[in-house]
C-alpha cells in the first residue's frame, strides 16, 4: 500500500483519480496548489506524487525544488493535457520523473503505481520473420521474390505484380513500399470496383460541383500518394475507354481532376496487379499496350501458394498466432494438422488459407482445441467438392484448346450461379476472379437469365 499525494487544481480529474487510486488499493491525499502540497509536506512523507503541470500559484516543477530543499525524495509523475509539453518535460526533468497524459485510464495509473503485471512465462515459440516487414515465406520461389523486390526497391520503376487472386499482391506492394524507404504513404485503389462514372474521380480526383453528389474539392490517389507509392489493383478490369487518361498521367506524371482547369505534379512508383495473365492481356484487348508497357516497367510473378508448400506452416502458425492474441486464446497446431494443411492445392492461395484458420478457430469453439475432423469438411478429396456439380460429360474434348477453355468456363460458371444462387459476390470469390469480370463473363456467355442459367 501507497501514501500518494495528487496535486491538481481540476476538482473532477481528482475526484476521478482517487477513486481508481483507493480501488487498486492505496491511500491518496489532495492539494489544488503548490502551497497546500507544501502544506502537505510539513508533517507527512509521501511515497508518490502526481503532479500537475500547471496550477494556479505556479508550474509543478518548483514542486521538485522545494522537495530537494527540504530532504524528500518521493517518486513524482508529471501530468499535463497536451502531448507536446510531455516532450519537453521529459527534456527539463531528471530521468526518475515519470509522465502521463490526460485524460488518465485506469490502466495508467495501475502501470505507474504498481508496475507491470506480472504474467506467466509462455513457452518460448520461434519468432516467425516477415521480410521487409509484412511477407512470410522461405521458400525458393519466395527467396527469388525478395531478390526482385530488394533490385526493384532501389529504383522509381513502376511494378506490375502478375499472380492468382489470393496469392498476396497487396501484401507484395506493401513489402515494395516499406524497402523503398520512401517517405510518402501507400494508397491503395481497387480499379475493378469502381464504376465507370466514378473511376476517374478516384483516380484523378474532381472539383466542386463536378457532377451530382460532388459537394467539395477531393484529391484523387495519385494525389494522395505524392512521394510514395500508388496500388492499383485490378488494373486490367479498368474501363477501356478510361485508359488514356491513365497514360497521359503515367507519361507527364501530372494530373487533372475531373472539371478541373489546371494541371497538378504528381510524384509516386505506380505498383499495379492483375489476376490475368499475360496470354490473356494480349488476346483479349482487356488492357492497351502502351499503358501495359507503362505500368510494367518491373513485372513480377506472385507464386501460388502451392508452388511454395514449405511455406504453409509458417502461414498457418502466423494465422493462428494472430488470432490467438486478437482473441485471447493458445490455439496450436498439431502435426496431423499441419500435413493436412500441406496436402490441399488452395486455389484461393493465401487469402483461402487465411480464411480457413479462422473459419477453423471458430468451429473449434470452447473445447480450445483444433481436431482433425474439424479439417475433413473442408479437405474432402476434390471429386467431392472441388469440382463442378456432376460430370463434365458434354464438354468437348477435341478441336481448338481456346474453345474448350472457353466452354469450360462456362459451364463452370453455370453451375456456380445455380449453387450460389445467383450471388455473383460470392461466385467471385469462389472462382478467385472480380466480381467485374464475373458480370463480363456472364454476358458473354448469355448466363444472366436464372431460367436458361437453371437449365429450364
Amino acid at each position: 500500500m501507497l501514501n500518494i499525494l495528487l496535486v491538481d487544481d481540476d476538482v473532477e480529474f481528482s475526484d476521478v483519480v482517487c477513486h481508481i487510486v483507493e480501488f487498486l488499493g492505496h491511500n491518496i491525499c489532495t492539494a489544488t496548489s503548490l502551497k497546500e502540497a507544501h502544506q502537505w509536506f510539513e508533517n507527512n512523507t509521501f511515497d508518490h506524487v502526481l503532479l500537475d503541470f500547471m496550477l494556479p500559484d505556479g508550474s509543478g516543477l518548483h514542486l521538485l525544488d522545494h522537495l530537494k530543499m527540504i530532504g524528500q525524495s518521493p517518486k513524482v509523475t508529471l501530468i499535463s493535457g497536451h502531448p507536446s509539453v510531455k516532450g519537453i518535460l521529459a527534456d527539463m526533468c531528471e530521468q526518475d520523473v515519470g509522465h502521463l497524459l490526460k485524460p488518465l485510464q485506469r490502466e495508467d495509473l495501475e502501470l505507474v503505481l504498481n508496475g507491470p503485471k506480472k504474467t506467466a512465462k509462455k513457452a518460448k515459440v520461434p519468432a516467425i520473420t516477415r521480410h521487409f516487414n509484412s511477407l512470410i515465406g522461405e521458400s525458393e520461389p519466395m527467396q527469388k521474390l525478395y531478390t526482385m523486390i530488394e533490385r526493384v526497391a532501389k529504383t522509381n520503376a513502376n511494378v506490375m505484380l502478375m499472380g492468382e487472386s489470393g496469392a498476396g499482391k497487396e501484401v507484395v506492394a506493401q513489402a515494395i513500399h516499406n524497402a523503398s524507404q520512401c517517405e510518402g504513404p501507400l494508397v491503395a485503389s481497387n480499379c475493378g470496383a469502381l464504376s465507370k462514372e466514378l473511376i476517374g474521380s478516384e483516380l484523378f480526383g474532381h472539383e466542386k460541383g463536378a457532377f451530382t453528389g460532388a459537394i467539395a474539392r477531393k484529391e484523387g490517389v495519385f494525389e494522395q500518394a505524392d512521394g510514395g507509392t500508388l496500388f492499383l489493383d485490378e488494373v486490367t478490369e479498368m474501363p477501356i475507354d478510361m485508359q488514356p487518361n491513365l497514360l497521359r498521367v503515367l507519361e507527364t506524371k501530372k494530373v487533372t481532376r475531373v472539371c478541373g482547369n489546371r494541371e497538378l505534379p504528381i510524384n509516386c512508383r505506380v505498383i499495379s496487379a492483375t489476376n490475368r495473365s499475360l496470354t490473356d492481356l494480349a488476346q483479349n484487348n482487356i488492357i492497351r499496350e502502351d499503358i501495359y508497357f507503362r505500368l510494367a516497367v518491373f513485372p513480377i510473378d506472385i507464386p501460388a501458394l502451392r508452388e511454395r508448400k514449405e511455406d504453409i506452416p509458417l502461414l498457418a502458425n502466423a494465422f493462428l498466432e494472430q488470432l490467438n492474441e486478437e482473441n485471447g486464446t493458445d490455439f496450436k497446431w498439431q502435426a496431423a494438422q499441419i500435413k493436412e494443411l500441406e496436402a490441399h492445392e488452395w486455389p484461393g492461395n493465401v487469402r483461402e488459407l487465411q480464411n480457413d484458420v479462422h473459419r477453423l478457430v471458430v468451429l473449434a469453439g470452447e473445447d480450445k482445441t483444433i481436431t482433425p475432423d474439424l479439417l475433413g469438411s473442408k479437405f474432402m478429396d476434390a471429386q467431392e467438392i472441388g469440382a463442378p456439380t456432376g460430370n463434365l460429360k458434354g464438354i468437348n474434348t477435341r478441336g481448338k484448346l481456346k474453345a474448350a477453355l472457353e466452354e469450360l468456363e462456362a459451364y463452370m460458371i453455370k453451375e456456380g450461379l445455380k449453387r450460389c444462387n445467383f450471388n455473383k459476390s460470392r461466385l467471385s470469390k469462389e472462382l478467385g476472379i472480380s466480381r467485374a469480370s464475373l458480370i463480363m463473363k456472364v454476358d458473354k456467355y448469355d448466363l444472366d437469365k436464372r431460367k436458361k442459367a437453371a437449365g429450364e
